[in-house]
């Protein structure tokens, strides 16, 4: 058959026909759905439509962004199979997989220099600032740590994947603030690479060696929040 008959009802019975109307007729609950608020949501769509929005041909419609863009966020909120959302959005379970690849292809490539734009000097103060404050720590511009995240074994890879863990994974190494925002990030390094390896390959480290990301001048004097006091150097 050309397609099953559950596929085919999607535009009356899928998720996204039955429930995307009600959800935002109640914010809360479209938060919990979404995992943003409705105003994130819309901001977001408007980025990212140029790029989800495809023509319609004589065998199907295409899907719309809005659909697009719910298939993605209930993937990445809550971690639920292809096979999963092919029944709940009575969609090809390739199709799924297609959907949820090329949105997140969208938004790295047109929200990356808006949401981690290399961090000016004053920025760098800023964040050493807040690690002083909550942590005592002087002079940190960031915390960094990798996180494995779970995949099937790639085919004909061997044991580049498997980690120390005893699972496959690829590694996102990220540096953060103290706020828990992102600064930097490395991913898709091999699950069984060490940080130190993954942090030595990875494009900020080249940056640091090559004085380019701005980084205040070493200095021992540092402010408290009750007034600039001077570490002692040995």
């Amino acid at each position: 058959m050309w397609v099953h008959p559950i596929i085919a009802q999607r535009a009356r019975k899928g998720q996204f026909a039955s429930l995307f109307a009600d959800l935002r007729a109640h914010p809360p609950k479209f938060y919990s759905y979404c995992r943003m608020s409705i105003a994130t949501f819309d901001r977001l769509l408007g980025e990212l439509r140029p790029g989800l929005t495809f023509m319609d041909t004589n065998m199907r419609r295409s899907v719309s962004a809005e659909e697009r863009l719910i298939i993605t966020l209930r993937f990445l909120a809550t971690g639920n199979s292809f096979a999963t959302l092919h029944f709940e959005f009575r969609m090809g379970t390739s199709t799924i997989a297609g959907i949820v690849r090329s949105t997140c292809a969208q938004i790295w490539i047109r929200l990356r220099a808006e949401v981690l734009p290399p961090p000016t000097r004053q920025q760098w103060m800023q964040i050493a600032h807040g690690f002083l404050e909550r942590a005592h720590f002087p002079n940190c511009i960031g915390a960094l740590d990798g996180k494995h995240i779970r995949v099937k074994k790639p085919p004909n890879s061997g044991s580049r994947y498997y980690n120390y863990r005893q699972f496959f994974s690829v590694v996102l190494l990220a540096l953060a603030d103290t706020n828990y925002r992102f600064i930097f990030v490395d991913i898709g390094a091999y699950g069984s690479s060490a940080d130190a390896r993954i942090f030595r390959a990875s494009r900020m480290s080249q940056w640091l060696q090559l004085n380019q990301l701005d980084i205040p001048q070493p200095s021992p004097r540092i402010l408290w929040p009750s007034g600039p006091i001077r570490i002692c150097q040995r």
